[in-house]
């Protein structure tokens, strides 16, 4: 990257108060974003009406309005999967309102081999799963999430949580059997 700062240093300078950083840190990330943003709009299918773009503007205005400290280019991302899943969530709890019910956006899962056929989950079911598997075991709710959200491989989601390889293995392992079981619970009901 000759002539262009890291991310991460990018980052640092926004933090310690470098107003321009900021733009230049948008701007060299923007790509990426988009990409995950496109990512995530194809797990969901054809229900999603926003384009990546939208997906990834939305996101940042939201982030624009918090005080966050990243520490690093993989924490960046995952925090900007975080405000990218609520924007979804909130879209989709709109549209279920809406439709008072029968509108719920299905995300397919492909990426959290579930046991046997995933098939495709409520996004709203599953942002209340996480959110309560969040509760019971934060660590494990945010390897979850890092994984299915913000599609980081386990290396780098041992980097973002500070914790090994192995343990992110192990977290991930509880987190789909717990999702699997809580998901076929609440189908039952």
């Amino acid at each position: 990257m000759s002539g262009e700062k890291s991310l991460t240093v990018l980052l640092q300078d926004w933090q310690q108060g470098e107003g321009s950083a900021y733009a230049a840190l948008f701007e060299q990330a923007y790509v990426e974003l988009r990409r995950l943003a496109q990512q995530r709009i194809n797990a969901m299918g054809p229900a999603v009406t926003l384009s990546p773009t939208e997906l990834v503007h939305e996101a940042v205005l939201r982030v624009m309005n918090t005080e966050l400290h990243w520490k690093d280019r993989n924490h960046f991302f995952a925090s900007l999967s975080l405000y990218m899943r609520a924007v979804l969530v909130d879209r989709a709890r709109a549209r279920a309102s809406l439709k008072r019910g029968g509108g719920a956006t299905h995300l397919a899962l492909s990426q959290v081999e579930l046991g046997g056929d995933s098939g495709s989950l409520d996004l709203i079911a599953l942002d209340s799963a996480l959110k309560r598997l969040e509760e019971l075991d934060p660590r494990c709710g945010s390897v979850l999430h890092l994984t299915c959200f913000a599609g980081l491989k386990r290396q780098q989601i041992a980097e973002v949580l500070n914790v090994s390889v192995q343990i992110v293995d192990r977290e991930l392992r509880f987190a789909k059997s717990w999702l699997t079981n809580h998901l076929h619970e609440r189908a039952q009901r």
